[in-house]
Parts: C-alpha cells; structure tokens; sequence
C-alpha cells in the first residue's frame, strides 16, 4: 500500500502544473486606464490598472485617418486594440468600453482585426482630456470605407477611463 503511495505521488509530481496567472507590474504614474473582467492577467484586485509608460510599453502604432469629430486628417498614436488585449489575457468576445462621463459602448473583441487602436497622442501631442483623451478608440476610417457607418462611429468612444471584457 505504501509504495502504491509513493508511486502515485511520483507521478503527480511528474504531472505538469496549469501555469499561474501572469501578473502585469504595478503602475509608476497616474493610472489612466483599468482593464477588468473576463481577464487573465491582473495587477490588483479590481483587475489590471495601466499609467502612460505601461501602455506605452505594450508597442505603439499609428494611423492617419479623418474622423466626424476633428479637423483634416490627423495621425493618431497608440496602443493597437490587440495588443491591449494580448498582454491582459483577454478571453471575452465583448469589450465595454467606458467614457469618462459614463458613456458606453459594446465593442466586438475581434474588432482589433480591423485595426481598432487605443490612441494616445493626436498629431504626436498627448491628448488631454478635453481633445478627448486620456485614451480614445480610433478606427482606420479612410483605410476601410465599410467601417464609415453610425454603427462604428457609436464605438468610438473617447475619454475612455475602463473597459469591461465580457
């Protein structure tokens, strides 16, 4: 009995382990976005809490595309959706995407195919709050004509303080 025991304890050892949930760093600086829900990477309790720096890390990108809401073609920079998505482990179909003033929008988590991106910086200037930053959901409008409809636009949610994977 004692080395049936023993023999089963071997081979639980041997069994490999799920790995952990990766732990995202604490943020250094202002947290200007918190990434929660459906998610397997966190950094508190409340889920996953990122500055400036830390999204900045993630890899930016940029687009230059018209929007209803600004003037000319300006370029944006930031954070593709995917990546945001990627490096919190997302593993809902549907992201809430909160405004600061509490606006909402369903966003499609597949949207990060067409080129969605967290956007930052418009014209290489941060934007601040009142030219819609923190953070702004961006879409390659001028790039994909089909994604020029009221149904896109509803998604482009600026000032964005949270998102929600469902």
């Amino acid at each position: 009995m004692a080395v049936r025991r023993l023999i089963l304890a071997l081979l639980l050892a041997l069994l490999p382990m799920p790995a952990a949930a990766a732990a995202l760093p604490p943020p250094t600086g202002p947290v200007i976005l918190t990434v929660s829900g459906r998610i397997a990477h966190t950094n508190g309790a409340g889920g996953a809490a990122f500055d400036r720096a830390m999204l900045e890390r993630l890899g930016l990108a940029s687009l230059t595309t018209s929007t209803p809401w600004t003037e000319g073609v300006p370029t944006f920079t930031g954070v593709p959706l995917g990546a945001l998505l990627s490096a919190v482990g997302a593993a809902g179909a549907t992201l809430e995407v909160i405004a600061l003033n509490d606006y909402k929008a369903e966003v499609p988590a597949a949207d990060a195919a067409k080129g969605a991106l967290l956007a930052l910086d418009m014209n290489g200037a941060p934007m601040r709050i009142r030219d819609k930053g923190p953070a702004w959901l961006v879409y390659p409008l001028d790039q994909d004509r089909s994604l020029r409809s009221n149904e896109t636009k509803a998604k482009m949610v600026w000032q964005i303080t949270r998102i929600v994977v469902r």
